[in-house]
């Protein structure tokens, strides 16, 4: 059975994400950072769907605990086959006054925590393994209040580029999800109704995405499938850009 690793995925896409793969017979590490609950009900529901899930704690920004999530899913399923770099936060301001807290939380999160992941996959996945990463169609759309957001997603985007061409010989393909806005209480935290409504204008689909919509791109990407895909980063947006 294949075994994956869904970085922040006690919520939102992630959750969404490790459900997808869990019914698609995979097991699946359910990560999180803080807060159990979420977590161990999700695992529930994927046992009670007869899959196979497991909740762990760590903190993708420190390398030794991403090294520890490894160890755990190997001793309890496994070798890992796949790994979605999924975790991630978003605090905007724009960049006059964005504080060195915000700025470094974000990198240490989005950019390093993912770095964390490559680096660790890249010498532990199987063969013939999936490394998916998370970058987001800010990188191209630029909005004011993003600077460094989409810098920590740009930054993911080049070392997916990169790892893709050193893993090759190996058969690892390495890719990056790119979604557009989405349904999730991250995006839609602190926005009223109006600036929804208005970012919807601009998607020519008319709508914002679904956490379902970024999943389904997600599990292909995992699929024996999507062998052919490599370096690329899929911008699931509507249209938006």
């Amino acid at each position: 059975m294949s075994v994956a690793i869904v970085t922040g995925s006690s919520k939102g896409i992630g959750a969404a994400i490790a459900e997808n793969l869990a019914n698609e017979g995979f097991s699946v590490v359910v990560n999180y950072s803080s807060d159990a609950a979420p977590a161990e009900e999700l695992v529930a529901k994927i046992l009670k769907n007869n899959g196979q899930a497991i909740a762990l704690k760590a903190d993708v920004s420190d390398p030794l605990s991403f090294k520890q999530l490894f160890d755990m899913a190997e001793s309890k399923f496994g070798k890992v086959n796949v790994l979605v770099n999924n975790a991630g936060i978003m605090k905007l301001a724009p960049l006059s006054k964005t504080d060195d807290q915000l700025f470094d939380q974000t990198l240490a999160i989005n950019l390093k925590g993912t770095f964390n992941g490559m680096r660790e996959a890249a010498n532990r996945l199987t063969n013939g393994g999936r490394i998916i990463n998370f970058s987001s169609s800010v990188v191209g759309l630029y909005q004011p209040t993003y600077a460094a957001y989409a810098a920590s997603k740009a930054g993911v985007e080049a070392m997916t580029h990169i790892l893709a061409k050193e893993l090759g010989s190996r058969q690892i393909t390495v890719n990056a999800v790119a979604p557009g806005p989405t349904a999730t209480e991250l995006f839609l935290k602190g926005k009223p109704q109006e600036v929804v409504d208005s970012i919807v204008e601009k998607i020519p689909l008319n709508r914002l995405g679904e956490v379902s919509d970024i999943a389904r791109v997600v599990s292909f990407l995992a699929s024996e499938e999507s062998g052919w895909i490599n370096g690329q980063i899929i911008r699931v947006n509507g249209g938006a850009i």
